[in-house]
């Protein structure tokens, strides 16, 4: 009787164990084929010289030495990373402080919140490509929305797009349009979860709006706080879509607009503008962005986790 129920449970046993491998098995095919081989494919071409798109000879650091070291190609590279360094500091202030206090706005319930929950969040589920060309026209200097509502207050027309000073800046606009909704939402999230007896507590105290969103509640929203800050700066290294369709591929004006992203496309890809095509190079600059967004992100991540426990 014991021997035949031992029998039974290794039988469930293994047939638990095939059903799970079962499941996990189309989910790890499709990250080794599509995440993990492409990557240790660009570690190992980032090594190689290329005449076009085949390899002609091992040339070891090369080619980091190249994207790093010699003009133009170090310009280039510092120039796209300085970049991608002022759009994840745009976005903590201006898109996550914006989320923070929406999410405390949103939190407190007033009338009509479910609502305005769906218009914060609406522009997320647009595609980046549509959002681009949708703010790209707003932004044209003769008949964008833009220029149209500042010459109503007597405000000539301003080349949004095509003055080095304001390139970078209206595409950064127009990405926080894009995804403010998301942090809310996840901010909100953790807002929500804060006891309602810890608010009311404070709120007896005489605790007001500020000493409540900066005592109470951001100290104890720090997993989502993590969550939004490491996405933010994932994100903003890989940001692509958005300056590809507002500013195009070299990054104009001048390279105003210019991210690693863009940078990696054409160095990697050519473009019609520049000619320049070297997958070795290219190869290299995604091994770099790699190591910064892995390497930032763990350490980031760690540091994050700490901050929870003491807070």
């Amino acid at each position: 009787m014991n021997n035949g129920w031992r029998h039974t449970a290794k039988v469930f046993r293994w047939r638990r164990s095939l059903w799970i491998a079962s499941l996990l098995t189309p989910a790890l095919v499709v990250m080794v084929l599509f995440v993990l081989w492409p990557l240790l494919s660009a570690f190992r071409l980032a090594f190689y010289e290329f005449n076009g798109l085949q390899p002609t000879g091992f040339v070891g650091f090369e080619n980091f030495r190249k994207v790093l070291f010699e003009t133009p190609y170090s310009d280039w590279t510092y120039n796209a990373l300085k970049h991608n360094i002022i759009a994840f500091v745009a976005l903590m202030l201006f898109e996550n402080g914006t989320a923070f206090l929406l999410a405390y706005a949103l939190l407190k319930a007033l009338p009509g919140h479910r609502i305005h929950q769906v218009i914060v969040f609406l522009p997320v589920v647009l595609s980046a490509v549509i959002v681009g060309f949708l703010w790209k026209l707003f932004l044209h200097p003769l008949f964008g929305l833009v220029n149209q509502t500042l010459a109503l207050v007597g405000i000539g027309a301003i080349p949004w797009l095509g003055n080095e000073s304001t390139a970078l800046g209206s595409i950064l606009f127009a990405n926080i349009w894009h995804w403010l909704g998301f942090p809310t939402l996840v901010l909100l999230a953790g807002m929500q979860r804060v006891s309602k007896e810890v608010i009311e507590a404070a709120r007896l105290d005489g605790a007001g709006d500020y000493v409540l969103m900066t005592r109470i509640i951001w100290p104890l929203i720090a997993p989502s706080v993590t969550i939004v800050t490491i996405l933010t700066f994932i994100g903003s290294f890989n940001w692509f879509e958005i300056p590809y369709v507002m500013a195009g591929l070299t990054g104009s004006p001048g390279g105003a607009t210019d991210v690693l992203g863009l940078y990696f496309y054409r160095t990697a890809f050519g473009s019609t503008t520049t000619g320049i095509q070297d997958f070795g190079q290219g190869s290299a600059l995604a091994v770099m962005m790699f190591i910064i967004v892995a390497g930032v992100t763990a350490i980031a991540l760690r540091y994050l986790r700490r901050r929870e426990i003491e807070l």
